[in-house]
């Protein structure tokens, strides 16, 4: 693997960028493979990435339909952070958040980590009450929150209306927390997966999978069929369709989950600001665009497209807390496709079928758990047994009760 240097990247520039080598091959698939990951999306290749480096399972290959990275990993909003209420969601997210710290040395790719915080805004009494509790958890769990006054908050975000609609009685931040670059996460995973010998294969479509005895053996795919030792699904969205090619039903919903992105403005805005009442959260990205995004669109949908009913909502939303911000154009819009369990935390580890495991069921929260969900499903695939940071994440919890409701800590409505 070419190593990325400021020597490295001088001497390219001087060049002309004509001798750069590839990031990754685009390699012909072998008759088999002792692992084969369906879906190349953040969780896909740091799966692979880990599995390579931790484990020393390399042949292993990544299929995906489309091109890399270009389901919902590339169609978020790029937000990074631990706090959430539930001690096992705590763990596996900041888990997660300390890999994001080290992971532009550890891939030697720069994912442009910007720990500028996230701020929770709460509109009333009754909220701020909640969202005290909601720290309060949250330093028990040992991560980073602190409670905020209005006061304390206008310093922050001189831009905030205090006193609009719905007015700011206060709110809590995570310092940690902050965006990256999602591009440059997929990116970076797929260099070094395949630096470890994985095969990374696009345009490959999965149509089917065969079985013997009862244990995956084999998928099938528009480039013919592949031998599998064993098979993962991280597909997302579309988890529930190649399940059911198992006769495996999940609960899961998949819906539209829209953001937009301004015109770039000069810097304006140095933390992600989320409210839950009106259902909108905004950061600025390095280019100076507003990114923002609310909550899915509430119709089940294989479209990434969105509808105008949760656009408006949106951006009016958006205008509420900060009127300065009426002016801007808006540029593009998009969505992705969202997969939403009962209790909105992920399914994650093994299946009723042998060798099937299965890594879906994030709804809003799978970018930022993108580094842990990778390490822990490596682990569990080498293993034969969850990690136990995701141990409580399996199917059985849903025939037991033993629910993680991590709804609130959404941040917004789904």
């Amino acid at each position: 693997m070419h190593n990325y240097s400021l020597f490295s990247l001088i001497s390219g520039a001087l060049g002309g960028h004509r001798r750069w080598s590839q990031a990754w091959r685009t390699p012909t698939p072998r008759k088999s493979y002792d692992v084969i990951i369906v879906g190349a999306g953040g969780h896909g290749l740091s799966t692979a990435y880990y599995l390579a480096k931790k484990h020393g399972i390399r042949n292993v290959a990544v299929l995906e339909k489309g091109w890399l990275g270009g389901g919902n990993t590339g169609r978020n909003t790029q937000v990074t952070r631990s706090n959430y209420f539930w001690p096992e969601s705590a763990a596996f997210y900041e888990h997660s958040l300390q890999l994001y710290e080290g992971l532009s040395r550890e891939l030697n790719f720069n994912v442009m980590l910007s720990q500028r915080g996230i701020l929770t805004l709460a509109h009333s009494h009754h909220e701020l009450e909640n969202l005290r509790r909601w720290a309060n958890a949250i330093q028990v769990n040992g991560i980073d929150s602190e409670l905020m006054t209005p006061e304390e908050i206008k310093r922050l975000v001189p831009l905030i209306k205090l006193d609009a609609r719905f007015p700011v009685h206060g709110g809590f931040i995570q310092r940690r927390g902050g965006i990256s670059r999602h591009d440059a996460v997929a990116w970076g995973y797929a260099r070094g997966a395949n630096a470890l010998g994985v095969d990374i294969i696009q345009q490959c479509e999965v149509t089917g999978f065969r079985q013997q005895g009862g244990r995956v053996a084999a998928v099938e795919t528009s480039h013919g069929m592949i031998g599998a030792g064993s098979v993962v699904l991280s597909v997302a969205g579309h988890s529930t369709v190649l399940a059911g090619k198992f006769g495996l039903r999940l609960p899961i919903s998949s819906m539209a989950l829209q953001a937009m992105v301004s015109e770039p403005i000069k810097p304006c805005l140095d933390t992600v600001v989320l409210s839950p009442t009106v259902h909108m959260y905004v950061s600025q990205s390095d280019r100076g665009e507003l990114v923002l995004g609310g909550g899915a669109d509430v119709y089940t949908s294989y479209a990434q497209r969105g509808g105008l009913p949760a656009f408006h909502q949106n951006v009016t939303a958006l205008l509420e807390l900060f009127p300065a911000f009426r002016q801007l154009r808006l540029m593009r819009q998009w969505a992705g496709i969202v997969d939403i369990t009962p209790d909105t935390t992920p399914i994650m580890g093994l299946t009723p079928v042998d060798g099937l495991f299965i890594n879906c069921g994030w709804g809003t929260g799978g970018y930022k758990a993108i580094p842990a969900g990778g390490d822990t499903m490596a682990y569990t695939v080498a293993h034969g047994e969850p990690h136990p940071l995701i141990a409580q994440f399996g199917l059985k919890r849903f025939a037991s009760g033993a629910l993680i409701d991590e709804g609130a800590a959404a941040g917004v409505a789904h």
